[in-house]
């Protein structure tokens, strides 16, 4: 969990969910008057409710579980004498972002990955009733004294993960320009400063092309050396970069710790492969960010060629400061993610 700035992001809960028993079917005679070989009129026992994990649009973190960890369905009721069945109970539905992915804490397997809005998952199954001892009367057998005691309930313990859901990803080092460049494209309002990790949680925003286009961005908390082993904010956020389609790789014209651009990029790399070979290989986009503060044109055309020479790729270099090259940059993701 996170508290920043006075918002909470939560990316992680472990919940227990229970289903409801099924009811218990009833052994019941017909006693009524002028009748006097009354048969069987015990009823079926009701359904208990079932477990459901939905993903909802109006849910953005899983805060909601950090308080709230047992999550329980109703019993289903028994049966009643004269047929009468008894109550099938509701079942519960359990809201989360889209992104979260449900797994089975016992056996560590996934359950569900719920990417898309309205998705839903079964987590626990309600018990079915059981019968009464009218399901057993026949021909051969016409004062059965049997029923049937309803299914037990389900119960399992599921650890939620989210991971955010977006066409790209930022990436960098710590002050390498991320949330200037979110804030620049779009509407998102992430803190900005001149000081490493003043993102400590995911950011998204959306960014407007013509043409009714548009493009989901998260910004990632930087990165440095370690990240998959847990230094700095660690793994807990490469998660997130998972779900995006394309990664754009800022690098820093002048860190201010004096570093390499060049060694910082492969660093990063480096922490990618090691967490997920998947993860690596996803398409990138080197960007060059904060040119501005080379006011000089030689000295931009000279870092450019130090990185294609370095690094085997065509960067875009870009200030969010000034806006240079945004839309050439933005327009170069559209047509990257449209290639894949």
């Amino acid at each position: 969990m996170t508290i920043h700035n006075g918002r909470v992001f939560v990316d992680q809960a472990t919940i227990q969910v229970c289903s409801g028993k099924g009811g218990d079917g009833k052994v019941s005679f017909r006693r009524e008057k002028f009748v006097p070989k009354g048969g069987p009129d015990g009823g079926d026992g009701g359904d208990g409710g079932s477990v459901y994990v939905i993903a909802s649009n109006g849910v953005d973190t899983l805060l909601d579980f950090a308080g709230h960890h047992h999550w329980r369905a109703e019993h289903g009721g028994p049966g009643g004498s004269k047929q009468c069945i008894g109550k099938s109970e509701a079942d519960v539905l359990i809201r989360v972002p889209v992104g979260t992915v449900i797994i089975d804490e016992e056996s560590g397997q996934t359950v569900a990955d719920l990417d898309c809005v309205d998705d839903r998952v079964l987590v626990a199954e309600g018990g079915k009733g059981g019968y009464g001892n009218e399901h057993y009367k026949s021909s051969t057998n016409q004062t059965p004294r049997q029923s049937k005691e309803g299914d037990p309930a389900q119960q399992r313990t599921l650890r939620l993960e989210l991971k955010l859901v977006a066409d790209i990803g930022l990436l960098g080092k710590p002050n390498a320009g991320k949330s200037t460049l979110l804030a620049r494209v779009s509407r998102a309002t992430p803190r900005i400063a001149d000081y490493p990790f003043t993102t400590l949680e995911p950011q998204l925003g959306i960014a407007e092309l013509s043409d009714f286009r548009r493009l989901v961005i998260a910004d990632i908390p930087g990165l440095i050396e370690g990240a998959a082993q847990g230094q700095g904010l660690g793994i807990r956020f490469l998660r997130h970069v998972e779900r995006t389609r394309l990664l754009l790789h800022l690098i820093e014209v002048s860190p201010t710790d004096g570093s390499d651009p060049v060694q910082n990029y492969r660093m990063i790399c480096d922490e990618l492969a090691s967490y997920s070979k998947a993860l690596a290989a996803k398409p990138q986009i080197v960007v060059i960010s904060k040119i501005d503060l080379l006011p000089q044109e030689a000295d931009r055309v000279e870092l450019i060629r130090t990185i294609r020479q370095n690094l085997g790729v065509e960067p875009i270099a870009i200030s969010s400061a000034t806006g240079d090259q945004l839309h050439g940059l933005l327009e170069a993701c559209w047509k990257r993610l449209k290639e894949h």
